[in-house]
């Protein structure tokens, strides 16, 4: 029932991601005739070079340029596949890649045709940043547009109002001074200092860095570990044991954490006591822990990916970490459960 754990047991509060950029989306845009140019012009340019070039090879881990909607993001090759008809995910066959988005969460990851990738040179960034600039400002000229014609359409109604008001309710003390404290207080909110900082370039090349880092698994499964070994303790007493198990846990509390013999300091936590059986409760409670709790989805998944990587470890390990024959108890030990 007590033995000694080898608990691979996530603090998953600091799952953030440092990026605030917007979703590369599959939007074409259609509302504003700029960005369709932009992306006839893209789609139609690697279309072209696909055609008129032999494609590219590209290996596994490999840092490439990848089409996303109409821009150019920078991506790395996850893994490879070659499709027929019999097993095409896209439609197409051929050779395609998996790939991942730098800066951008899994859920992005993706197959691509490999006519969808550049190799990442000098005269393709080039390209990159001309898509860009191009679609920042179509982007920027549609809201433009859209903001005059707000302007306009409000002003109309503005004026029907105002004379209403004028015409139907002159007469009323306090319509004057309550449309005057309203707009005052919208004018001192308008006021509200604001700051705007250019962030280089080169910096935000390593707070992506930075982040991409944080999700290796030499800095990531530490993290994860200690988390599961906060949630084991935490759950232990009250989840993960049997009733006729209580009052040996109340005694290995006394032994290693509040007893007079224990040494402030070197108090032992019950993940350094109990084993791989109660570790094993634990984790098929993790589903309905995780839901009570405010993790993002991409930390729940995640921990579902080491979770299930250690399940399949203590498969193959079980004859170490498990207990094969248990002790019987005591019958004073069994007066005292009923208790």
């Amino acid at each position: 029932m007590v033995n000694d754990p080898r608990l691979l047991v996530v603090n998953t509060s600091n799952f953030e991601s440092p990026k605030s950029r917007s979703k590369p989306t599959q939007r074409t845009h259609s509302e504003t005739p700029g960005s369709n140019r932009i992306l006839s012009y893209s789609n139609n340019w690697y279309k072209m070079a696909a055609a008129a070039a032999p494609p590219a090879y590209f290996s596994i881990n490999e840092r490439v340029l990848c089409y996303h909607g109409p821009l150019i993001y920078e991506a790395k090759v996850l893994k490879t596949e070659t499709w027929d008809m019999t097993n095409t995910k896209l439609g197409t066959i051929g050779q395609h890649f998996f790939v991942h988005y730098k800066g951008w969460k899994q859920t992005w990851d993706e197959w691509v045709h490999p006519t969808r990738l550049l190799k990442l040179n000098e005269s393709n960034i080039a390209l990159q940043k001309s898509l860009q600039q191009a679609n920042a400002a179509a982007t920027a000229s549609a809201a433009s547009t859209s903001a005059s014609r707000t302007g306009a359409a409000g002003g109309l109604v503005g004026s029907s109002r105002g004379h209403i008001k004028d015409g139907g309710r002159s007469g009323r003390k306090d319509g004057g001074s309550r449309g005057t404290k309203r707009g005052r207080e919208e004018d001192d909110s308008s006021k509200r200092p604001e700051m705007k900082l250019t962030v280089p370039e080169t910096l935000k090349a390593l707070l992506v860095d930075d982040w991409e880092n944080l999700r290796d698994p030499t800095t990531l499964l530490p993290t994860i570990i200690a988390g599961l070994q906060t949630y084991f303790d935490r759950a232990l007493g009250a989840n993960l044991l049997y009733r006729f198990e209580r009052p040996q846990y109340a005694e290995m509390r006394r032994r290693y954490v509040t007893g007079p013999t224990v040494i402030v300091g070197q108090e032992k936590e019950m993940s350094s006591v109990y084993g791989a059986e109660h570790l094993l409760r634990m984790l098929v409670s993790l589903p309905q822990m995780v839901a009570s709790s405010t993790m993002d989805p991409e930390s729940v998944a995640l921990v579902r990916d080491y979770v299930n990587e250690l399940m399949v470890w203590m498969v193959t390990e079980r004859g170490r970490i498990f207990i094969g024959e248990y002790e019987s108890a005591s019958v004073a030990y069994q007066n005292i459960s009923r208790s």
